[in-house]
């Protein structure tokens, strides 16, 4: 069965994409089939790595029709070990599809059911949110086993995150009687510097009495530091982990970053001490 995890926050501009295109393409490297789905009005993550097939549809036929077999495209990447990564690419430029999934009875939890029809093809679903909220949002942390969210490490951003993200789950809890119950949340930390502020920060949002989280954020223990790799790496249509392999200094290179992330979030799919080996 594929593991469905969301990449969500209720504030923009945190790094979702990012986390979603990098830690898909790691999975991939592993040998695992992975299917990448664009759910943003801005389709950043359609273009994030080059693609070899493009399919005539996308995701508002997948939600409004449940059609599977001509909405998932290709990418170029050249997985190792026989792994794949797909992507379901956005076509919604206007927006129809949140007023579509609004006023659809089902139209929240479609997507989670019509992705199980994927469960016999790939081993892992990453979803890429757009970050206001609203019905597609809603519709892709309700498909999702696992909800990931980026969190800048400065204290309003995290007092944001705290506050908007246990409110979305307290509004769609009641979603669990349609057969979609909400799936544990991971907090990571995103573009960490050395300072100061942000270990003070980290450590206040690990804390499981952190004030508006009342314990329901999970922080994980992987961070996402501040550094150049993950900007240039995207620039060049190339995964982090094969950009940057290796770093001097305390900074983890992201080759191991994005390994430490798998293995938080996705420990079934990640062999101990395994790494994926650099394409240069």
């Amino acid at each position: 069965m594929a593991i469905k995890l969301t990449v969500t926050s209720t504030k923009g501009g945190v790094g979702k994409t990012t986390v979603t295109a990098n830690l898909g393409a790691y999975i991939a490297d592993l040998g695992y089939r992975v299917l990448l789905i664009d759910a943003d009005i801005q389709p950043t993550l359609s273009s994030f790595f080059p693609l070899a097939q493009q399919s005539e549809y996308g995701l508002t036929e997948l939600i409004t029709a449940g059609e599977t077999g001509s909405t998932v495209s290709t990418t170029a990447l050249e997985a190792e070990d026989g792994g794949s990564l797909d992507i379901v690419l956005s076509n919604d430029p206007d927006g129809a599809l949140q007023n579509w999934i609004l006023h659809t009875p089902d139209g929240r939890v479609r997507l989670r059911h019509i992705l199980s029809g994927y469960d016999e093809i790939y081993d892992a679903i990453l979803i890429d949110t757009q970050g206001a909220v609203g019905p597609l949002q809603d519709a892709a942390v309700l498909a999702a086993d696992l909800l990931l969210s980026p969190i800048p490490p400065e204290i309003l951003s995290a007092r944001e995150f705290a506050r908007g993200t246990v409110t979305m789950l307290e509004r769609l809890r009641p979603m669990a009687a349609l057969g979609a119950p909400i799936g544990p949340l991971r907090g990571m930390l995103y573009r960490m510097d050395r300072t100061a502020d942000a270990r003070v920060i980290a450590d206040e949002l690990r804390r499981e009495s952190y004030g508006p989280s009342r314990g329901q954020i999970t922080v994980l223990d992987t961070a996402v530091p501040a550094t150049v790799a993950y900007r240039e790496a995207a620039t060049h249509q190339i995964p982090v982990h094969r950009w940057e392999t290796r770093r001097s200094g305390p900074t983890p290179a992201a080759a191991e970053t994005m390994r430490t992330l798998a293995a938080e979030c996705l420990p079934h799919l990640v062999e101990n001490d395994r790494e994926v080996e650099g394409h240069g």
